[in-house]
């Protein structure tokens, strides 16, 4: 089937938990897709850590052929066979994997805005259709699971209808579990997106696929997941990666149905994957644009060269240390990470290491979700036990001779005779919540160094709440707090806005007098005592008593700012003697009193790893 008006590339976008990866299911029922047997509940959530906690991590392309029955309905199709090609990705839902919903959107036409019917809109789902509006995606909107009794369809409607400025007859109601109207908005997909057209810069005899993601195969080399743009590429071909500057040749192509099922050519308008045979996986890159490569001669030709639109490079803002816990296991975690990397682009990565931990690396994430969720997939994919340390935020920092630099960590941090000025990034905060618990959603934001932006009203019952804060905020607990505070009913999205002024300082900690790097950290100048105070009294609680009196400091720009002491382990050095001369019992103590005093003046605290652990992972 060569001709594109069979085709059909769309998304389904929605925020957590609200039936993107059940309405899946329904149209892979539709379709037949899956055998009869085979078929599974979140068929397109391939991990089990996915499948575990109910959310999609990874997006997953799927071509579903559709044979379609609508001559007599509204939704006939003029001079339209009825079979269509569909090709759907099923994307994830939470803030940290946006940059995954960005890639899938520039690969597809048109996108199912899916908003569940017992929650309404979240703020997710703003952010998503945002993103598909930038890509100028025809948007389909569906209101879901009609059949709970906790049901607000006619509110979520009507909502969906303000929100995308439509009619509410235009609004898809459906059960995804059931599969109600689920055929109808199947139906409305083929008539309302666009097949895929050639674009106007195509090279006659050219070929141009667009790299969405990737993943690595010990024997076909990586595997790049496609969406063809022009032209068309079969087996054996040699390729070329523009923005990589890397040759390759085709070991074996084909489409997603889900498994990967090999085919002999791939088409413009078709998304599929292409074995490319490069061995090195950082030279296969998302967003980069693959083309035909003719070799003549020892002179290489690009046919169609000029590169498709891609996406932005991801900025990871948070960032971790990983490190093994038996050492001998860091090659095998250098390894999983750079596999890892081939379908996360925006994990990164970079050597570093530390006294008590031995070799490890600083891993930059686009959230803490996102950082737990690349843990969890170390440990269960690759078999490694691991020790992560606490995320932090990116700081830039403008030195006096007018250098910048980013800083990751507290260790990097210049002296403060050196610093100019100190920038870190700032959010737009978005939350949305039941009108009754505006005043409790304002109390949790007071708490931050935010700026308050904005209130809008998106229904009666719901609002949307608009607030500037450093990212730093929110690392740390808000979003628990904020649950918390709403009973579970509020949601949030940030995205990053730019690099503010900020009065930030090195908390540094001192252990009977010497400085315990690994330790420090960057806190605002603002809550610094609260924190330093907070740190010694931790400390004081998991570091052993010594046989004399260990000081446990918090200093910054060398004043100390807090202070507690672990008191001396006491051994009684009386108690042999019974009865007696008073004076013996005295002159054991004194002698006692002067050994501690030696010992705290040359003595050395040796501090057990899992002190360090136990701080480092807090």
């Amino acid at each position: 089937m060569e001709n594109q008006s069979h085709i059909r590339n769309f998304v389904i976008i929605a925020h957590i938990d609200h039936g993107k990866s059940t309405l899946a299911d329904r149209f892979l029922d539709l379709t037949k897709t899956i055998p009869e047997g085979k078929m599974r509940p979140q068929y397109l959530d391939m991990m089990d850590l996915e499948r575990e906690r109910g959310i999609t991590i990874k997006m997953q392309p799927v071509r579903m052929i559709y044979h379609a029955e609508i001559q007599n309905s509204k939704f006939k199709i003029q001079n339209s066979g009825s079979e269509f090609i569909l090709n759907l990705i099923d994307t994830p839902g939470h803030v940290d994997f946006s940059y995954e919903v960005s890639r899938s959107l520039s690969a597809v036409e048109g996108a199912i805005l899916l908003v569940d019917a017992t929650k309404g809109i979240q703020a997710q789902t703003i952010a998503n259709l945002e993103l598909a509006k930038k890509q100028n995606l025809i948007i389909i909107p569906a209101v879901n699971k009609i059949d709970s009794p906790q049901a607000k369809i006619e509110e979520t409607k009507t909502e969906l209808a303000n929100l995308l400025n439509i009619k509410k007859e235009d609004v898809f109601l459906i059960s995804a579990k059931l599969g109600t109207n689920v055929e109808k908005l199947l139906a409305a997909i083929i008539k309302k997106i666009p097949c895929p057209s050639t674009l106007p810069d195509f090279v006659e005899g050219g070929f141009r696929a667009l790299i969405f993601d990737s993943k690595y195969d010990p024997y076909k080399g990586v595997i790049a997941c496609v969406r063809v743009f022009d032209g068309e590429i079969k087996v054996g071909e040699k390729i070329y990666l523009l923005a990589a500057g890397t040759e390759g040749e085709v070991k074996e192509l084909g489409y997603f149905s889900p498994t990967l099922s090999s085919q002999k050519a791939l088409r413009a308008g078709e998304i599929g994957y292409i074995a490319t045979g490069v061995k090195e996986s950082g030279k296969v890159r998302v967003g980069d644009t693959i083309t035909k490569l003719k070799v003549k001669s020892e002179k290489f030709k690009v046919i169609g060269a000029e590169p498709l639109p891609g996406y932005k490079e991801p900025k990871p803002m948070v960032f971790a240390s990983i490190y093994p816990e038996d050492q001998n296991d860091y090659d095998l975690l250098k390894d999983a990470l750079s596999k890892l990397k081939l379908n996360d682009a925006s994990l990164v990565f970079e050597p570093e290491s530390r006294e008590f931990l031995g070799r490890g690396f600083r891993s930059g994430f686009l959230g803490t979700l996102h950082a737990e969720i690349v843990s969890e997939r170390l440990k269960r994919e690759f078999g490694l036990n691991l020790v992560i340390s606490t995320p932090s935020v990116l700081y830039k920092i403008i030195k006096e001779n007018a250098q910048e630099i980013f800083v990751k960590s507290a260790s990097d941090w210049p002296q403060a005779t050196q610093i100019k000025e100190i920038r870190e990034p700032w959010i737009r905060l978005e939350i949305i919540t039941p009108s009754n618990y505006l005043g409790k959603c304002m109390e949790v934001l007071e708490g931050t160094e935010g700026k308050y932006i904005e209130t809008k009203y998106i229904s009666q019952e719901r609002i949307l709440l608009v607030y500037e804060v450093p990212l730093r905020e929110i690392m740390s607990g808000f979003y628990a707090q904020l649950k918390g505070k709403t009973q579970g009913f509020a949601s949030m999205n940030y995205e990053i806005l730019d690099w503010r002024r900020a009065d930030l300082v090195k908390l540094e900690i001192l252990i009977a007098g010497r400085k315990e790097e690994v330790l420090s950290k960057i806190v605002s100048r603002n809550s610094v005592h609260l924190e330093g105070k907070k740190m010694v009294e931790r400390l004081k609680e998991i570091v052993p008593s010594q046989l004399f009196s260990v000081a446990l400091q918090a200093a910054v720009e060398n004043q100390i700012i807090a202070r507690e002491t672990i008191k001396a382990k006491r051994r009684d050095v009386i108690a042999p003697l019974y009865g007696g001369d008073y004076s013996r019992k005295r002159k054991l103590l004194e002698r006692q009193k002067k050994g501690k005093k030696e010992l705290k003046e040359k003595g050395v605290v040796r501090i057990p790893p899992d002190v360090f652990l136990k701080m480092f992972t807090s």
